[in-house]
């Protein structure tokens, strides 16, 4: 077993609680962020003369060759070591001799866990957001496609008003900006140095921190109080709840693809690429992706639950509890990358029935409310307007037609105000044009929105 540690033992750790203990299993995810921050500790180690140039230069040459041989396969982290820790200083002191042992003067496995996680989050950070980015321009592609494509609004699962298709995927990339905005404002609030903390008191070396901080790229340069550095897992936090939203927008679009894939709304046709079929059932073609990345919101739910737990009752400053930070995260940032993977995909090549949408729109009464405002155009107190129409759609109810079907002498059996006018006041179209406020499905303001989407693109997030 490669420990860091012993030399106050009389005896060896028991088999059972040396596996319960270690994290190599998990955190062997880490060696490039662990390396990548060796390589600056060890530079400034050199640099401030706490070890000799040429200690220095030859831990870089055995950390770069260390990397270069994981990568290649020459190499396995296995569990001989407890963390990647103990494997690279391990693997490196029997590469270099004992330059390699100098490698950890200033510092503790405490902070370096900590430079590693966000080292790696950051990174994860940016995956994700880019995984968003390309969801966003399939859907920017679907909108400029369908600016004049009407279907039904709903509220209460009921159709409510005519809405475009462009309006409606115009909602959900507007909840996309949203979650990377988050993302942003947790990288950003993220970005300071936690190494040369030490255990959780800093050290007696004359460290220069400002130097490894600005090295490794973080912007804010070194954290300012070492015992939160090394005890603070709020990053962590704030990036669970921030893909957990993402999964509860992608939740929300699954179940809607999902009831429009049904036989009985026929709105969409998923692409056989991203579906699955039935082992007894010929006929049958699932919208597994979609109800996947549904079920795998409450794991990503589950993770965030977990870390909030996990940190509740944790004194300061380090205690080993936080050790259960990773898998978590790690299955959590697998899991909505995945989910963003594969949902980008399923959308981007999904078929819209639009005349199937359109006349579920006018099949459903989502013209009820103008007609409404007809009568009040004309005059009618809107209470009555609504009382009129109200009958009118039950009429139109019991004999199985849309409004836009009713005889001038059925309109005017509610009201004489009616007129020739009524059905273009109606008209899908004219319902929906009409509509020009600003965020309304109207041509006209959605081509702006659009126009906006794809100026939104062109801006780096980072």
């Amino acid at each position: 077993m490669a420990q860091l540690w012993g030399g106050r033992f009389q005896s060896a750790t028991d088999q059972d609680a040396y596996r319960f203990n270690a994290s190599i299993y998990f955190d062997k995810r880490l060696v490039h962020e662990d390396i990548e921050g060796s390589l600056a500790h060890a530079e400034m180690l050199a640099r401030t003369g706490i070890i000799s140039e040429e200690d220095g230069k030859a831990i870089a040459e055995g950390l770069k060759s260390i990397i270069a041989d994981v990568d290649a396969g020459k190499i396995e982290i296995t569990d001989k070591y407890e963390d990647v820790h103990s494997f690279v200083e391990a693997v490196l002191t029997e590469r270099i001799g004992d330059a390699g042992k100098r490698l950890h003067t200033g510092r503790s496995r405490n902070d370096q866990v900590a430079l590693d996680m966000k080292l790696y989050t950051r990174k994860a950070v940016k995956a994700v957001d880019e995984s968003l980015f390309h969801l966003q321009e399939a859907l920017s592609d679907i909108i400029d496609n369908n600016l004049d494509t009407f279907m039904p609004g709903f509220t209460h699962l009921q159709k409510a008003q005519p809405v475009t298709l462009a309006h409606h995927m115009g909602a959900y990339f507007e909840m996309f900006i949203r979650d990377r905005s988050r993302l942003k404002d947790i990288y950003n609030r993220m970005d300071s140095c936690p190494l040369g903390s030490g255990a959780l008191a800093g050290t007696t070396y004359p460290l220069d921190r400002e130097f490894t901080a600005e090295k490794l790229g973080f912007k804010l340069g070194p954290t300012r109080n070492s015992m939160d550095s090394v005890s603070d897992r709020d990053y962590l936090i704030e990036f669970l709840s921030a893909l957990s939203t993402i999964m509860m927008h992608l939740s929300r679009f699954s179940e809607e693809v999902i009831i429009w894939n049904s036989n009985e709304y026929r709105f969409v046709e998923i692409d056989d690429r991203f579906s699955t079929g039935s082992s007894i059932m010929p006929q049958k073609k699932n919208p597994d992706i979609a109800e996947l990345v549904r079920g795998k919101t409450g794991r990503v739910y589950g993770a965030l639950m977990s870390m909030l737990t996990t940190m509740k009752g944790i004194p300061l400053a380090y205690d080993k509890d936080m050790q259960e930070d990773k898998e978590v995260v790690f299955d959590a940032i697998d899991t909505v990358t995945d989910c963003l993977h594969l949902f980008t995909g399923m959308v981007s090549t999904m078929k819209f029935r639009n005349d199937v949408m359109e006349k579920s729109a006018k099949n459903g009464f989502t013209n009820a409310t103008d007609a409404a405002d007809y009568l009040v155009k004309k005059g009618v107190p809107f209470r009555d307007a609504h009382s009129i129409i109200g009958r009118l759609v039950l009429k139109c109810l019991e004999e199985g037609k849309a409004m836009d079907d009713l005889t001038m002498d059925e309109w005017k059996s509610e009201s004489e105000v009616f007129e020739d006018d009524i059905y273009e006041a109606i008209a899908l179209r004219t319902c929906v044009e009409k509509r020009l406020t600003f965020g309304a499905p109207g041509h006209e303001s959605m081509a702006k929105n659009a126009a906006f989407y794809h100026e939104y693109l062109k801006k780096q997030s980072f």
